[in-house]
């Protein structure tokens, strides 16, 4: 006798799988569309700027036009333009294209590896390379790549990798960051990647919610929180003197309210300990906002008998681990000294911070 209750879970379980593959079609769709206007608008620009018809200031009197015409569109400001008019360059030289890909089918002869048919069977078509292969690609990945690449080949491998491993961006830019092309260049093959014919898979990117103006869906803030709970633990494990004081400590300044990552208060300094964490290189205005918030804090919740609170800044970059005190607001030299010897030593964060993005990395994956 068939079970009810299970025929019901199959039924709805099959009814979340056609939700699924239709929002994956339409996010494929959707990606496709980002890139081919983005080519189509680089192309403009390009032509526009190599004639002679428009110079920089032109450029900026687009951005400003289009934003307002088009007040919730994001992306297309001046370094948004000047990005769509690179990738449109960099694609759109036919005989570069076609060179390159005979390049591919002579490197792949040479090692017995057969190159997969829709990158091979393009012709000199620069469109139409955008909408076969291009397109298949997040635009997020697109900006890796031409950023962190030289020469045109280096840009195809990565391409062809991206396509064939379905790599996530944070998987793309470690195989960037530790040089997978020259590795593989130096063996005199491409890797196997390139013999797998090319996914219909679909990657997360937020340009394509920002230009449909809809929520951002990805993992970055599961991570995130997964660090600071762990981060957490191990504060409170090997710093003396330390008190939980809560994730997410609301800050009110003026009419809008601030989320702080995690905050402590440590006895022995009489003071609150702030850490921030980043989960991307480090930049320069991090500090600024770790400021912004240390500063609320010592207006609107230190009590008077209590010193001047401390940030800590943890950074996830692109090699390394970065760790900033800031420690320099209002405070002696002597309370600095008294400060850092009774802080978590630096060395002893990046590497715990280190060990807990790869676990977690990994298990992402």
């Amino acid at each position: 006798m068939d079970n009810p209750i299970k025929n019901i879970t199959t039924d709805f379980e099959h009814i979340i799988l056609l939700i699924t593959e239709a929002r994956n079609r339409v996010y494929t769709k959707a990606n496709a569309e980002l890139v081919m206007l983005y080519f189509n608008v680089g192309q403009i620009v390009s032509e526009k700027v190599a004639n002679g018809n428009w110079g920089d200031g032109t450029v900026n009197d687009l951005a400003d036009y289009i934003i307002k015409r088009q007040p919730l569109l994001k992306g297309f400001n001046r370094r948004g333009l000047y990005r769509m008019k690179q990738f449109y360059e960099v694609y759109s030289d036919d005989e570069i294209v076609s060179s390159v890909v005979t390049q591919l089918d002579c490197i792949d002869n040479q090692n017995d590896v057969k190159v997969s048919p829709p990158v091979t069977q393009l012709g000199n078509n620069s469109f139409e390379f955008c909408k076969r292969i291009l397109s298949k690609i997040n635009w997020a990945h697109h900006l890796l790549i031409l950023s962190k690449t030289k020469g045109i080949e280096e840009k195809f491998y990565y391409l062809n990798l991206c396509l064939a491993e379905r790599l996530s961006k944070r998987e793309l830019e470690r195989q960037l960051n530790s040089a997978t092309f020259e590795r593989t260049m130096l063996g005199n093959k491409f890797d196997s990647v390139i013999t797998r014919q090319l996914p219909e898979g679909i990657f997360k990117d937020p340009y394509v919610f920002e230009f449909l103006a809809l929520p951002e869906i990805h993992s970055e803030n599961d991570l995130q929180q997964a660090l600071i709970k762990n981060l957490q633990n191990f504060i409170l494990e090997m710093g003396k003197g330390f008190t939980y004081m809560g994730s997410e400590y609301r800050l009110q300044v003026g009419n809008k309210d601030y989320y702080t990552d995690l905050l402590f208060y440590h006895r022995d300094l009489q003071c609150m300990v702030l850490f921030e964490l980043k989960i991307e290189e480090f930049q320069p205005e991090f500090l600024g906002k770790l400021n912004f918030y240390l500063e609320a804090l010592d207006r609107d919740v230190k009590r008077p008998f209590e010193n001047p609170s401390i940030g800590v800044l943890l950074c996830k970059g692109k090699d390394v681990e970065v760790v900033e005190y800031a420690l320099a607001r209002n405070l002696s030299p002597a309370l600095i000294a008294d400060y850092e010897t009774k802080l978590i030593d630096k060395k002893l964060l990046a590497e715990k911070l280190n060990q807990l993005s790869e676990i977690f990395y990994r298990n992402e994956e």
